[in-house]
């Protein structure tokens, strides 16, 4: 068997469902699924029991330990040459399997990934929120699926690995956040090739609404530092950019509450550019954020969402970087992460 699907899944039977779905309409059928339940107070079971006889599909219950471990846990029962880890949360093109076939015959490759998008059924506020991923205005690109000048770190929503790569690294460490660009580090640190497969995209739903996405994001800061601890060559200028950018923003916004005070105690006109120019360059951010979301999406609604979208992303990334900067850097704690209890939701 050349390729297998492993898939962590913690109370989300809905969304295996669309996930399984797609994977019965692959044009290449040589695969079989794994699916992992991860502690979950509602299964999928059910779900799963009605694509036995379609899918050359398992399922496997064990208690909740985060995605990571139930990734290894399912990779110790695979048979694929490749496996293919994905989150619960997408939906693959009828095409996915055979991109990734037609980038292996055309060149092999030790690990791979590819990019994610938004599907047309999605909700304005997921669509808000893919963009916010994937633009070049919010995260440079990078995570849109344009070919990087360095090297291109697969992400657990959509990456696969030469299976006795995986059992020779020993799969995903115990990291619960972060952990698969530990795990793309360690595979270009072993000296294995890692491509991106640009046409081997998959529709990404991400979290539902600004709250969840928030504590998703902020996880990610703090990520990005323990991961620093682990490996300082690993960061990057553009991994600096949300904390300038969450920093300039209030010093702005200070700036413009100091020129507002002095416009109470002097003269009005003399401070007024003190208060009012500091939103300039925020303004113009939001405009040009609104804009192009809304031609990306061709859809005004989902363009004005994507404007508290961009700046949660930002200010939720680049909080959770500080915060675990001041507490690792400069009070020298422990790895550490937040939201654990809402991990999954």
């Amino acid at each position: 068997m050349k390729y297998s699907f492993i898939v962590p899944v913690y109370n989300r039977p809905d969304e295996v469902d669309e996930l399984l779905e797609s994977l019965t309409r692959q044009t290449i059928s040589d695969f079989e699924v794994i699916i992992v339940e991860d502690g979950s107070t509602v299964t999928c079971k059910d779900v799963c029991n009605r694509y036995l006889g379609t899918l050359d599909l398992r399922y496997y219950m064990k208690p909740n330990s985060g995605p990571g471990q139930s990734r290894n846990y399912g990779a110790e029962r695979s048979n694929g040459e490749y496996l293919i880890v994905l989150d619960s949360d997408v939906v693959l093109p009828e095409g996915y399997l055979k991109a990734v076939d037609d980038e292996l015959m055309r060149e092999e490759a030790d690990a791979f990934g590819g990019p994610d998008r938004a599907h047309d059924s999605f909700t304005d506020t997921q669509k808000a929120i893919s963009y916010s991923m994937t633009s070049f205005f919010t995260t440079g690109g990078i995570r849109g699926g344009k070919k990087k000048l360095d090297k291109f770190y697969p992400r657990s929503y959509n990456m696969g690995i030469r299976r006795d790569v995986y059992m020779r690294l020993q799969g995903f460490s115990k990291m619960r956040f972060g952990e698969d660009i530990d795990f793309s580090i360690r595979i270009f640190k072993n000296g294995c090739r890692c491509r991106l497969f640009p046409e081997a995209w998959v529709w990404h739903k991400r979290r539902t609404d600004f709250r969840k996405f928030f504590r998703q994001v902020y996880n990610s800061g703090i990520a990005r530092i323990n991961l620093y601890k682990k490996y300082p060559e690993s960061l990057k200028l553009v991994h600096l950019l949300p904390m300038v950018f969450t920093v300039g923003v209030i010093a702005l916004v200070l700036v413009s509450a100091v020129g507002r005070v002095l416009m109470e105690y002097d003269d009005i006109d003399k401070w007024y550019w003190l208060c009012a120019a500091p939103w300039l360059p925020i303004i113009f951010y939001c405009i040009l954020i609104l804009v192009d979301s809304t031609v990306s999406n061709k859809s005004v609604k989902v363009g004005l969402l994507s404007v508290p979208a961009s700046f949660i992303q930002l200010f939720g990334y680049g909080c959770g970087f500080i915060s675990a900067w001041w507490k690792r850097c400069v009070k020298g704690q422990d790895e550490f992460h937040a939201f654990d209890k809402t991990f999954y939701k």
